[in-house]
């Protein structure tokens, strides 16, 4: 009888670990195509306003700390989030709220980590890091959480089910050791920015796996790791992650994002898979931010183009709201007088005003059930 030996139940028990591998093949497609996103977005950023730049920034930071959270089943304030980050940038707030010390901690973490990419990832760093994650939370917060430290003792796993039918579905490396992984994970994020065999995005890819795999901090990987992501992102383009939210495509496809997490840690050091979804949700986040500059940008030409034109608040606010896409079939009189609060007559005659200055059209049909759209976006079919 032949005594077989014993497979690794997790990652990190490999005999190779952390030596991962990949198969090319399979993902230089999707690095092509998210290479290509980038230098888009970057160019269409480079090309827009100042002031759009600091919006679309602000929008992109406040997307990722706020749905980074939302993915641990964390509802932030996002209104005292975005004052704290705006104070930061120098962007006007209107609907500035006193920031809460949770808020200061977590604007400070991801500006370090997006605005900052030059700086050296060391062990004071990340504990520093942590500590910003659980800003003024000490009261609140169990007392198996360990804030600016790594974890204790005991053991780290991600458990679900019954108490007397728990499964499993990851367990982190023992604590005896720890720092030894975390310093070498340290030491590799620094050698690797100048690998000029690993591609920078993969490079991203496996410094979130490796990161989230080591598990070293009782609560707040998962942010942390995203964090870290962010970091390896900023230093492979500086200026493209300033301008999407990683993370908000991540809850797009939360449960997607724990099935390969689990379906990843549990293989070999074939990682193959784990980097094409990490790709392919980059891919997404980066054409998400393509559309969304995009709009932007046409809302800023049309106000430019109908500038002269004397417009009524009310009118303003409807243009604007077709402007953002909430009435993707276009906008009728009684939807008009519902949105600008105004009487049917005086929805009729600002309609009718708009149409006679060129700034809306009619959609084919009429009567009643006429419906309008905005005017000069730029396509042709858009001249009045």
């Amino acid at each position: 009888m032949t005594n077989r030996p014993i497979q690794p139940s997790w990652i990190w028990q490999h005999p190779d670990w952390p030596g991962f591998r990949w198969e090319d093949r399979a993902v230089s497609p999707l690095l092509r195509q998210c290479q290509q996103a980038m230098g888009r977005l970057v160019g269409m950023a480079r090309s827009s306003a100042d002031d759009i730049q600091l919006e679309e920034s602000l929008d992109a930071l406040l997307a990722n700390i706020v749905t980074s959270s939302a993915i641990e089943g964390e509802q932030l304030n996002a209104a005292s989030v975005r004052s704290s980050l705006a104070r930061r940038l120098g962007v006007a707030d209107h609907d500035a709220q006193k920031p809460a010390p949770r808020s200061e901690g977590l604007a400070e973490l991801m500006l370090d980590a997006t605005r900052h990419p030059d700086e050296p990832l060391d062990m004071a760093r990340l504990l520093r890091w942590h500590a910003w994650l659980f800003a003024a939370h000490d009261s609140l917060l169990p007392q198996r959480i360990r804030v600016g430290s790594l974890r204790g003792d005991e053991p780290m796993q991600v458990v679900s089910g019954r108490i007397d039918r728990p499964v499993v579905h990851f367990e982190a490396p023992p604590r005896e050791g720890l720092e030894a992984q975390v310093d070498a994970f340290l030491a590799w994020f620094a050698r690797s920015r100048s690998d000029t065999t690993l591609d920078p995005l993969l490079r991203a890819g496996i410094t979130h796996l490796w990161f989230v795999t080591l598990h070293p901090f009782n609560d707040g990987n998962g942010r942390l790791t995203r964090a870290l992501t962010d970091l390896a992102l900023a230093q492979a383009e500086p200026q493209a992650i300033r301008f999407h939210a990683m993370s908000a495509s991540i809850l797009a496809d939360r449960s997607g994002y724990y099935r390969i997490l689990e379906r990843t840690q549990r293989n070999g050091v074939d990682v193959t898979a784990w980097l094409e979804w990490f790709l392919r949700t980059l891919h997404d986040s980066l054409s998400t931010a393509l559309r969304h500059i995009e709009s932007v940008m046409a809302k800023a030409r049309f106000w430019q183009r109908h500038r002269e034109k004397a417009l009524s608040p009310e009118q303003v606010k409807v243009l604007n709201r077709l402007l953002d896409g909430d009435f993707a079939h276009g906008i009728n009189a009684s939807q008009y007088q519902a949105v600008a609060k105004v009487s049917k007559a005086t929805a009729t005659r600002h309609l009718a005003d708009m149409l006679d200055k060129g700034v809306i059209g009619r959609l084919p049909g009429g009567g009643r059930s006429t419906r309008y759209r905005v005017m000069g976006l730029g396509t042709p079919s858009d001249a009045p």
